[in-house]
């Protein structure tokens, strides 16, 4: 434990009061030269910044949930309220109502004294502090009256629009793309102010969508020239020097199974069965041995923190030269990779494993739809084409659903969440979305990766050093109970208390509603009522996997902490090292887990953005044409249907104009007030598009006549 934590520990016990730095450093042992003195006071001015601690104003520390305050990241709305996530996972959300924002912007770290709440009502506060502004950096379109200019921000979380010079945009056409910098943050009733640094384009222009999304998330377009410079320096070729120490498996029969457009291939499989089990294979890209701790390279990789996968591009988090070419396991060429040899009973239980860094060489780049075809359709065509490794595909095949009845039998929750992939025409127009289901080809991958990044997991931890781990923690009470209220009122219901729900009993009711109208819908929620899963240096069982131990192994050329783990693997190989490199991996794994965790989110977003711009794009030009769909959601103003293809678009309550609608919240329903005609989740519809703005990425429906 880091003395940081030894001091919130301290401050967390229920006789601690507020102590001055002085009474402080006497209570916990700090030797009182001034020089300790010094380093204890950055230490607690560096803590209250990070908003661990609060100093009041007659100089005493404490921690904010002690001190009927709570610090975290606001999370704004277009009506000028928010709400407080808390850096203290177990405080629970926090209301900002719009005049007690203090001139706090969405994305501000702050500081909130809590005013009311508790019994049911959600938490109420004042923000009375701003510890850390969001980016200075807005995206958004530029408006313009006689007096002076401003922007209105594309993302809809910041509530106020921001003034800028007129001075400065007289050359600008209204409703131009801009990205502008704060000069002067809001205050009460004042806007924040800007200045114009750069003009992305006018609506219509092509690819501007897509380079709003990357100026507003500011992803990092090109790689800094120290970073090309070192990766100019690898040798293209292996040498002899690079395969020493590695075991040669060129001999084993392996292959890569990816979608037919992924170029960035880090993982590869192999499986032999033999009378009492099974020898399963998972053999990762070794790309620990390119990038390596605290060069450019490892830094800029830290940075980004994972690859991020837009509609019509990648922005990876390794140049292309690595990522696409020599990490990349190609067929037919030798490769390094941290290899991950796991031995299994007839019934699919971890009987051993081993790890070792090797050397490989695929024998094909199979694709899900190839391996789907020859498995499920016994395509004869491809099936002589790799008759060698038809068998081996069969064992995966076998194996993986035995891994997966294992997974379900202990309790994981399985999503039916179909993926959605747009396609797109050379100029990068959508000409079609279709949803991809997952087949027996995604299910030998995903089957693999699971029990390989379990069997890491629980090894390290079982070591007893520091590590990286993948978390998943439970639910929050409140959340479950408004689920369970939510099923009951759809016809379904979830046994025991909300406090103790187990996975295997949200897995149930998932298998409950499979197949029904309502299964989607049920999906989304249940999925939205989880907590977001994470990385940390510290092991917490995965809820959602109903796995003891997890982590993120096989991916280190799109995501930071498998290359971390791949770095700790071939680190502790060589035997456990001495307390300091001990106690410095664990501070570095803290950070990395905390940056990458932040680098997903963000990365989850953008790329979710890209996808609902496609589709309003898509929808573009078939006004007046009826759909079918479902009901994905009920408020106040209205519904939201859903179509096949899961584009989503609103029946505002103002166009269903026979009968008067009243929104009943423990219903999720509107219903009329004189026909008592009811409209609620999962229950299918009939839609016309009335209206698509891809300005604001918005669909409107209205009900088809007579086709409810």
């Amino acid at each position: 434990m880091s003395f940081q934590e030894k001091l919130l520990e301290f401050m967390r016990e229920a006789a601690y009061r507020p102590l001055t730095i002085e009474e402080l450093a006497g209570k916990i042992g700090v030797v009182s030269t001034k020089r300790d003195i010094k380093k204890f006071n950055k230490l607690l001015e560096e803590m209250e910044q990070e908003g661990k601690i609060i100093k009041t104003r007659y100089g005493r520390y404490g921690i904010p949930e002690k001190m009927n305050l709570v610090a975290g990241t606001l999370q704004g709305n277009q009506a000028g309220f928010g709400f407080i996530i808390p850096d203290v996972r177990t405080q629970s959300d926090v209301f900002v109502p719009s005049n007690q924002m203090n001139g706090a912007m969405h994305g501000d770290r702050v500081v909130a004294r809590v005013l009311g709440g508790g019994n049911g009502r959600k938490s109420e506060g004042e923000i009375i502090r701003i510890l850390q502004r969001r980016s200075k950096y807005v995206v958004g379109r530029y408006e313009a009256s006689r007096q002076f200019g401003f922007v209105v921000p594309d993302d809809q979380r910041i509530s106020q629009d921001i003034f800028v010079p007129r001075s400065e945009t007289r050359s600008l056409k209204k409703g131009m793309k801009v990205q502008v910098e704060i000069i002067r943050w809001p205050e009460k009733r004042r806007n924040p102010e800007g200045t114009i640094v750069s003009v992305l384009g006018e609506p219509g222009d092509p690819g501007l969508d897509t380079l709003t999304i990357i100026k507003k998330h500011e992803l990092p377009e090109e790689f800094p020239p120290q970073v090309i410079k070192e990766v100019r320096a690898i040798g293209q070729e292996l040498s002899e020097d690079d395969m020493a120490g590695r075991r040669d498996l060129r001999r084993l029969p392996m292959v890569t199974i990816d979608g037919a457009d992924a170029k960035d291939l880090d993982d590869a499989v192999s499986l032999e069965k033999s009378a009492d089990g099974w020898l399963l294979g998972v053999h990762i890209a070794d790309v620990s041995h390119y990038v390596r701790e605290g060069t450019a390279l490892d830094k800029e990789a830290l940075f980004r923190g994972t690859s991020i996968y837009l509609v019509d591009r990648v922005i990876p988090m390794l140049p292309p030269e690595l990522s696409n070419d020599m990490c990349s396991l190609n067929p037919k060429v030798d490769r390094l990779a941290m290899s991950v040899l796991i031995k299994l009973n007839k019934g699919g239980r971890v009987v051993s494993h081993e790890f070792t860094a090797s050397v490989i060489r695929t024998l094909e780049r199979m694709t899900y739809d190839d391996v789907r075809a020859i498995l499920e359709d016994k395509d004869v065509e491809l099936r002589n084409r790799y008759k060698p490794l038809v068998a081996m595909f069969e064992g995966m095949g076998e194996l993986a659903l035995l891994l997966r009845a294992n997974r379900i039998n202990r309790g994981a929750i399985d999503f039916a969440m179909p993926e959605v992939k747009v396609k797109l025409d050379e100029q990068g127009k959508p000409v079609d979305i279709v949803k991809r289901s997952r087949t027996i080809a995604e299910t030998i991958i995903e089957e693999f990766m699971l029990q390989c990044n379990e069997v890491v997991a629980e090894h390290f931890f079982r070591l007893g050093v520091p590590f990286v781990y993948r978390t998943h923690e439970r639910p929050d009470d409140e959340k479950m109970l408004h689920f369970r209220d939510f099923v009951h009122n759809l016809g379904f219901s979830i046994k025991g208390k909300p406090e103790k729900i187990q996975p295997r009993t949200l897995q149930e009711m998932l298998k409950e509603v499979e197949g029904k109208p309502e299964e989607r819908v049920v999906n989304t929620l249940l999925l939205r009522a989880m907590k977001q899963a994470r990385y940390s240096a510290e092991n917490i069982p995965h809820f959602g996997l109903a796995a003891e131990y997890y982590s993120h192994f096989t991916s280190p050329i799109r995501r930071y902490p498998d290359l971390v783990i791949h770095r700790l693997m071939r680190e502790y190989m060589n035997g456990i090292p001495g307390p300091k490199r001990v106690a410095r991996i664990a501070k570095n794994n803290e950070y990395a887990a905390d940056r990458s965790s932040m680098r997903e989110r963000l990365a989850m977003e953008a790329e979710r953005e890209s996808v609902d711009m496609k589709k309003v794009e898509y929808m573009e030009g078939k006004e007046g044409q009826e759909f079918d769909a479902i009901i994905s959601g009920v408020t106040s103003f209205g519904v939201f249907a859903e179509l096949d293809n899961l584009v989503e678009g609103l029946i505002h309550v103002s166009s269903m104009d026979d009968d008067y609608y009243h929104f009943h919240p423990e219903k999720l329903s509107l219903i009329g007030e004189r026909t008592g005609k009811t409209f609620r989740i999962g229950q299918p519809v009939r839609v016309l598009l009335k209206r698509v703005s891809k300005e604001d990425r918005q669909i409107d429906f209205t009900l088809a006549e007579g086709r409810v």
